[in-house]
C-alpha cells in the first residue's frame, strides 16, 4: 500500500487562535478562531492513532482522560494518551501538568468546585521543541501562546474538571474517578538511537520519533502503520511532495526523499520500536 496523505478537518475552538501555522491558510477576516486541526483518513475510518496541530490564545480546561478500561466501560473504543511536540511559545507559556502534592478524589472535587484547583496544578513553563507525555489520569491543561502537535490515542473523550468560570459542561464524577491527582514525573526520556533519529517515547500505546536526516530511504514497516508528520524541510513520500502542514499515513515500505533541513515526526502504535524503520 503506498502512503496516503491524511484529510484535515479544522475544528474551532473559542481558545483558538486566527492566525496558525506555515502550511495552514489563515482564518479569514471574520471567521471564528481555529483551536485544532485533525488529520483523518479520506474513508472515515477509524484508526488507533490521531495526529492534531493545536492553536491557543487561551488556557485550555483543567482536564482528564480516561485509560482504555476506563473508556471501553463507557462504550467508547479505547482511552487516551497523549504526547505533545512544542513548535513555537510565547515567552510567558505554560503547560499545567500534574499537581503540587497528592490529592484524594475529595480534595480534587472540592478544589474543581471552588477554582482553587488552578492553583494546586503545576504550569510548566515551555520552549520550543520541547516534549511531554501525558497519560490517562493525568491532571493537565494547556496554557495561551502555543502551537504544538499532538499525537493520541485516537478517541474524542475528554473530562473537564475546570473551566475558569465558563459556561461550558464539566465532568465532575468521571473525572474524579479516573484521575491521577500526583506531581508529574516523565514518564519517558526521548533516547538519540542514531544519527538524525530521535524516539522521544516508547509507550504501550504508541512510539513517536522525531528524524533530522536527509538521503532517499525505504520506511520499512512491521505491519504496524506509521504516521508520518513533516514539520519543516521538503521531500517526497511515495514520489508526492511535501512540506510542513500535511500528514502522511504509510503501511508496508514507502519510498522517501528527505531534503535539508528535514525535521519529521514518525508515530506509529506501541509498544516497540519498528528496527529497520529505515533502510
Amino acid at each position: 500500500m503506498s502512503a496516503i496523505r491524511l484529510e484535515t478537518k479544522r475544528v474551532e475552538k473559542p481558545w483558538g487562535r486566527t492566525d496558525l501555522w506555515p502550511g495552514f491558510d489563515a482564518v479569514a477576516p471574520g471567521g471564528a478562531p481555529v483551536g485544532e486541526i485533525w488529520f483523518q483518513t479520506p474513508d472515515g475510518g477509524d484508526p488507533d492513532l490521531l495526529v492534531k496541530y493545536l492553536f491557543t490564545s487561551e488556557k485550555l480546561s483543567i482536564q482528564v482522560h480516561p485509560d482504555d478500561a476506563q473508556a471501553q466501560a463507557r462504550g467508547y473504543p479505547r482511552g487516551k494518551e497523549e504526547a505533545w511536540v512544542i513548535l513555537a511559545a510565547d515567552p510567558t507559556a505554560t503547560i499545567a501538568i500534574g499537581t503540587k502534592e497528592e490529592m484524594t478524589a475529595d480534595e480534587l472535587r472540592a478544589a474543581s468546585l471552588d477554582g482553587s484547583i488552578e492553583d494546586k496544578v503545576v504550569w510548566h513553563p515551555v520552549k520550543k521543541d520541547e516534549f511531554y507525555y501525558s497519560g490517562a489520569g493525568t491532571v493537565h491543561a494547556i496554557g495561551p501562546g502555543l502551537t504544538l502537535v499532538e499525537v493520541q490515542q485516537n478517541v474524542d473523550l475528554t473530562y473537564r474538571l475546570y473551566d475558569y468560570g465558563s459556561d461550558r459542561e464539566l465532568h465532575l464524577d468521571d473525572g474524579v474517578a479516573v484521575s491521577d491527582p500526583v506531581p508529574y514525573v516523565p514518564p519517558y526520556t526521548p533516547e538519540t538511537v542514531s544519527e538524525g533519529r530521535t524516539v522521544l517515547c516508547d509507550s504501550p500505546k504508541f512510539v513517536l520519533e522525531r528524524w533530522a536526516r536527509t538521503g532517499d530511504g525505504t520506511l520499512k514497516s512491521d505491519g504496524r502503520p506509521i504516521w508520518l508528520v513533516p514539520l519543516a524541510g521538503d521531500g517526497t513520500i511515495d514520489g508526492d511532495a511535501f512540506t510542513a502542514g500535511g500528514v502522511w499515513l504509510a503501511e508496508g515500505e514507502t519510498k522517501l526523499t528527505l531534503g535539508a533541513g528535514t525535521d519529521l515526526l514518525v508515530a506509529y502504535t506501541g509498544p516497540g520500536r519498528i528496527d529497520a524503520i529505515w533502510g
